[in-house]
């Protein structure tokens, strides 16, 4: 048994030691026993220069290294500390390969012995973590780490690390680590032997229990879960009123915090939406940044819920909110009231992992790497879990397509009752039947509409969070989309006979009734069916492209479009799309009618299935159903007449990966009006922005409520906007709309890179279109003004709106462009953030489909489509992009409005008359950046 591992880290020249790369810095430390016995590190000369992006990142300048010792010196060294051990790293075949090749030049055998990867380990260990580079995970365990990107740094906190995730492997149920054993040979590194020798001294030591853990089925080791109190526990507290006074408010809430400050918003807000609960009406509240929104409703809902023995939903457009409401403010309610309030989280099906189809697919074989890696995960999840929720994991591109597989949904063939006990979809749908508070999103919201896709139990009450979202979230909820990317995946699922996927797992079923068998549609029959299917999908994307190619405005060296489509113009092309869409339709239903055919068969005799062909039964039917719900997809869009406004976003460059066609109504105002405010008795919308120019009427307008009948509120923000804001306007830039795109970019590049230097980076630059982001980028790269600020721009930098978000923060300097999400939801308080520009008045453009469509139905019913839609469109982006700047009271900052219009234009105004009154300035560059200067 292997008791030292070597946890080794590099830092070289480049990537590549077959062309050259040297390593400048060798660092070891030796675990012996558990415990840390030995560090070795030396600077290495490579008897070349080092690379400026080297230097930038390590620190390691030529100068330190002339001196080092050369690596066949430390030869020896490096050679005795490897032999008998473990070689360990973060990301081991990089320094592996580097060393292999070094050790074998300096005339030694190189290291053949076990190797371990502490990426691989920890991916399999910390399922639910953000990211599994050193550094992150660093911070995640609380490690010092000085000095990233350096040898001796790295593989110190590299040996902690691996002591952790080892400790962690030894505290698995034996179980677990039976099966994660069985599956770790297809890994990179050497697991499985070291959780063989785990699995030993478990042996040893006569098993581990957990009394935290239960086996479910002999087959899964599950975190215990807490019972569920019964359905009758939502019970009226006597006595328990909702405090009316100021001071009963702050006395109570006082409990919650360790040091408090009374916020008058927060009580006003608290006050409203126990009235608009109590008096049954529905009610607008616009509460501005500061004002502590999420206890301002949670508090009066947990109230009404317990004294009218109601549920209430609220619902949230982002993830972010809702984990902020469960992690933190659930636990804040819990100290403040004086009665215990039950609180679920809920979210789709498909969020829900099935025990029963996880368990089958652990023993089915020849998985590639990212599927082996994702049972891995989910095996060590599954002893950790509450909520059995996907968006806890960090899963792969592959892990994604994993977990479609194992995707709660309805089955016919099985559901083990055994399995059902532990259902967590059942659980959470239980939960919800006798919570006081249920937290959702709005798309599950809006299902409740349609009762048989309903998880929600019955509500009367709601309060709609982000509530500036609702409206474009029930136009998609109305709506209907289609995209080459998941088409393709969903029919390569079940393929051809001879490529043993779903279809060959059918017939096998089929044959194993063997006399049984009736004699249905020919495998060959089948198999042509599929081959058709995928000819015509392949068609349909390509002539969808040629519809868009041919109906696109000149294009100017854009490469993404959106094309509307309508089915009075666009000639031939239109034509050919129709006809492929009704052929694909038509191949759908068949291949549909097939598949239900061999169901029918099998179902008689559904007592002689074994579990394992339960399990793929239950795929297929899956496979079927979302086949149906395709072709409806395709015939809503293309086949049945309808008032939606369709229309296909491309990229020209990837058209077969990028494709995508969308059918939306134009307004959904009616359909809410009808199908939900009017059945709910009290629905409260909140959101920063629900304001234009200080009037509701546009937002009551868009989501279908009556002037007459629905209450409003706005609550001021408690920040002094007036001592911690400058709004400052450059008159010497060019007007947006009169000049063309290169010569603006390079007007304002100029600008960008003077007020960079001024405010010492610190700054969110905010775009309405990529293209003129990317230019501005590139111009911004090319002048070589900037090389020492850290530009960080979405859709060129990679990751997503978080990461690039938390990427900003961790650098001094720093430059973050961003387009339409990074508009709203970005969070960087204090001195992170000290300057927002804002590059154009946030209009959508002319010719997006929707923005047309609208436009278009406001003036043939004879109104005005810029004053009515364009302009409080605008408005409500611009209040939420300026809402990015304060976000404490002791934040200040500059914004820049790069767009003249605000001031030279009539309609100006009503974006000024929109946000706090905050002094504003209007001059040349030179005179802004004195300002800046000054006040920063």
């Amino acid at each position: 048994m292997i008791n030292k591992f070597v946890v080794v880290d590099l830092e070289t020249t480049g990537n590549n030691p077959k062309k050259g790369d040297k390593i400048i810095q060798f660092a070891a430390v030796v675990i012996e026993d558990g415990k840390i016995t030995e560090s070795f590190s030396s600077l290495i000369n490579p008897q070349r220069s080092i690379p400026a992006f080297i230097e930038e990142l390590t620190g390691l300048e030529d100068e330190m290294v002339k001196d080092a010792p050369l690596f066949t010196e430390i030869a020896p060294k490096v050679n005795s500390l490897l032999e008998g051990a473990y070689f360990v790293a973060h990301n081991v075949l990089f320094d592996l390969s580097f060393l292999q090749e070094e050790l074998i030049q300096a005339g030694f055998e190189g290291f053949y012995g076990s190797v371990l990867d502490t990426v691989e380990m920890a991916r399999i260990i910390f399922p639910t973590a953000d990211g599994y580079k050193l550094s992150d995970l660093a911070v995640r365990e609380d490690l010092q780490h000085d000095r990233p990107h350096q040898a001796d740094s790295d593989a110190q906190v590299t040996a902690e690390l691996f002591l952790i995730l080892v400790n962690r492997l030894s505290q698995l149920p034996e179980l677990t680590l039976r099966q994660l054993s069985q599956l770790s040979g297809g890994l990179k590194s050497d697991l499985q032997q070291l959780i063989d020798e785990i699995i030993l001294e478990i042996d040893q030591r006569s098993g581990n229990w957990h009394e935290s853990l239960e086996i479910c089925n002999n087959t899964l080791a599950l975190k215990k879960t807490q019972s569920n109190s019964s359905p009758t526990s939502r019970h009226y507290q006597d006595g328990y009123h909702y405090p009316t006074s100021e001071e009963e408010k702050v006395e109570m809430v006082k409990n919650g915090f360790t040091s408090y400050e009374k916020r008058i918003g927060q009580f006003q807000m608290m006050d409203g939406v126990y009235h608009a609960f109590d008096s049954g009406m529905h009610t607008l509240i616009e509460a501005g940044t500061g004002v502590g929104k999420s206890l301002g409703y949670l508090l009066p809902v947990a109230y009404f819920a317990k004294q009218n023995r109601l549920p209430v939903v609220v619902s949230t457009h982002t993830i972010q909110l809702q984990e902020q409401i469960i992690n933190n403010e659930i636990p804040l309610l819990a100290k403040i009231l004086p009665f215990e309030v039950k609180s679920v989280l809920l979210k789709g099906r498909n969020h829900y992992i099935s025990l029963e189809k996880f368990a089958l697919s652990i023993l089915e074989e020849n998985d590639n790497y990212d599927t082996t890696l994702t049972k891995m995960q989910i095996l060590v999840w599954l002893t950790e879990t509450n909520t059995g929720d996907r968006d806890e994991l960090n899963l792969s591109s592959g892990g994604n397509i994993f977990w479609n597989k194992i995707k709660n949904e309805q089955t016919i063939f099985s559901m083990n009752k055994l399995w059902q006990e532990k259902d967590f979809y059942l659980r959470a749908k239980n939960e919800a039947q006798n919570a006081d508070i249920i937290i959702t999103n709005h798309s599950l919201l809006l299902s409740n509409i349609s009762a048989e896709t309903s998880l929600l139990p019955n509500f009367d009450y709601a309060i709609i969070d982000e509530g500036h979202h609702f409206e474009k979230v029930a136009s998609q909820y109305f709506g209907r989309s289609l995209d080459y990317l998941t088409t393709r995946m969903l029919l390569s699922q079940f393929g051809q006979y001879e490529q043993r996927l779903l279809s060959y797992e059918l017939e096998l079923i089929l044959d194993s009734l063997k006399d049984k068998r009736e004699e249905g549609p020919q495998t060959g029959k089948i198999n042509q069916l599929v081959a058709d299917l995928s000819y015509e999908m392949d068609e349909f994307f390509k002539l969808t492209a040629l519809y868009a190619k041919s109906n696109s405005a000149e294009r100017r060296g854009l490469n993404r479009a959106k094309v509307r489509f309508s089915h009075d113009t666009g000639g031939k092309e239109k034509n050919a799309l129709v006809h492929s869409a009704e052929r694909f339709a038509f191949l759908l239903k068949d291949l549909q009618a097939a598949i239900s055919q061999r169901l029918e068969m099998i179902k008689k005799h559904k007592e002689s299935l074994t579990n394992k062909q339960k399990g793929k039964l239950e795929e297929i039917i899956s496979f079927r159903n979302e086949i149906d719900e395709l072709r409806i997809n395709v015939q809503d869009c293309f086949i049945k007449e309808s008032n939606d406004v369709k229309w296909i976003e491309i990229d020209f460059r990837s058209q077969q990966n990028v494709t995508t066609f969308y059918a939306q109504p134009a307004f959904v105002a009616a359909s809410l009006k009808e199908r939900f405010f009017s059945i709910k008795k009290g629905v409260v919308l909140t959101s920063a922005t629900l304001t234009v120019n200080h009037s509701f009427d546009y937002m009551i307008k868009e989501i279908g409520l009556a002037k007459n009948t629905t209450l409003t509120m706005m609550i001021p923000s408690p920040f002094d906007y007036k001592n911690q804001v400058q709004l400052l306007i450059p008159e010497d830039l060019p007007e947006v709309n009169a000049t063309s795109l290169e010569d603006y970019v390079i007007s304002i590049t100029e600008h960008i890179i003077t007020i960079a230097e001024a405010t010492k980076g610190r700054m969110l630059i905010l775009f309405t279109a990529h293209d003129m982001l990317k230019k501005t980028y590139e111009l911004i790269k090319e002048s070589g003004f900037l090389n020492d600020f850290a530009m960080i721009a979405q859709g060129i930098t990679s990751g997503s709106r978080s990461r690039l978000t938390r990427n900003f923060q961790r650098y001094d300097k720093a430059i973050l462009l961003g387009t339409s999400s990074f508009w709203e939801g970005v969070d960087i308080p204090g001195e992170d953030l000290s300057c927002l520009v804002i590059v154009r008045l946030p209009f959508s453009p002319p010719d997006e489909p929707l923005t047309e469509a609208k436009c278009q139905v406001i003036k043939e019913q004879g109104g005005n489509a810029f004053t009515e839609y364009s302009l409080p469109e605008a408005i409500l982006r611009f209040k939420q992009g300026f809402g990015r700047l304060i976000r404490t009271e002791k934040d200040r900052g500059i914004m820049m409005v790069f767009d003249k219009r605000i001031i030279t234009t009539k309609y100006g105004k009503a974006f000024l008359k929109s946000i706090p009154a905050v002094p504003m300035k209007k001059g040349n560059i030179d005179e802004l950046v004195e300002i800046i200067y000054k006040w920063l």
